[in-house]
């Protein structure tokens, strides 16, 4: 059962560094429970960092990640949090079903989850396929599959429509929505623009910044763009003093750690 007591993720003055180089500068990020939360922006923006300090697996320099009213990566936490990484987190010798029957034990879901989530992720006449001879596509749903075991109330989810057909697109987007419905919260990360449409609440990133925090509609009108591509770029033109405070923006939003199978890939 989805708790629903406090936000689903609060983030405290978070810092990480890579060697001397900053990648999170002070962030402070607040996201409610439910719905579909979209993170934007260019490849090197510091979005795949933020969403593994938020799993857990990221060590940071300072700062702190609360994550359903625990610490980022609390072992408690391993079965409430699904992680769907860039590249596929499944065993290239396995077929799908059976890298699902195999995450379904370390989690310790239902047996009935392995049909249910392929039959989400439109994986049934894959199932008995070595991932080896799947397309990228078909891997990288085979991971969403698997992140999807165990009915998560949280997932987090780094580009995940990456090399997808655009009718599969679409029926990923209402899969997002439909879990949201239910309650989950979704944190969605892609460099598409397009996409921004299809999420309730958008973070815009650059450089290891939240630029903005509002919904699809609000940040058109605050930059008087037609688009959401052109929202961004009126807001990397504005000069600092012109940005948007966090103060001012609608609440969405040093310990290394380890996650389970799921979480941790």
């Amino acid at each position: 059962m989805v708790n629903n007591e406090g936000p689903a993720i609060l983030i405290d003055n978070l810092v990480v560094r890579r060697g001397r180089n900053p990648v999170l500068h002070g962030l402070n990020l607040e996201i409610a429970r439910g719905g579909v939360v979209g993170l934007l922006g260019p490849s090197g923006c510091g979005k795949t960092t933020l969403m593994r300090a938020i799993v857990g697996v990221q060590v940071v320099k300072s700062g702190t990640v609360t994550v359903l009213g625990q610490s980022a990566g609390a072992a408690s936490l391993r079965r409430r949090i699904g992680y769907v990484t860039q590249s596929s987190s499944v065993y290239d010798d396995l077929t799908v079903r059976q890298n699902l029957q195999y995450f379904r034990a370390v989690l310790k879901a239902p047996k009935s989850d392995i049909d249910r989530v392929l039959e989400q992720t439109d994986l049934n006449a894959q199932a008995g396929q070595l991932v080896s001879s799947l397309s990228g596509g078909q891997r990288s749903r085979v991971s969403l599959a698997g992140a999807l075991l165990g009915r998560p109330e949280l997932l987090v989810l780094d580009e995940p429509t990456v090399g997808l057909d655009p009718v599969l697109r679409v029926e990923l987007w209402a899969l997002f929505h439909r879990l949201a419905d239910a309650g989950t919260t979704l944190l969605v990360s892609s460099h598409v623009m397009d996409e921004a449409t299809r999420c309730d609440r958008l973070l815009l990133m650059r450089d290891g910044e939240i630029l903005a925090d509002d919904t699809p509609a609000g940040l058109l009108t605050s930059t008087g763009a037609a688009d959401t591509e052109t929202a961004f770029l009126t807001l990397i033109g504005r000069p600092p003093s012109e940005q948007p405070s966090s103060s001012e923006q609608p609440s969405s939003t040093e310990q290394p750690s380890s996650t389970d199978d799921r979480s941790a890939s």
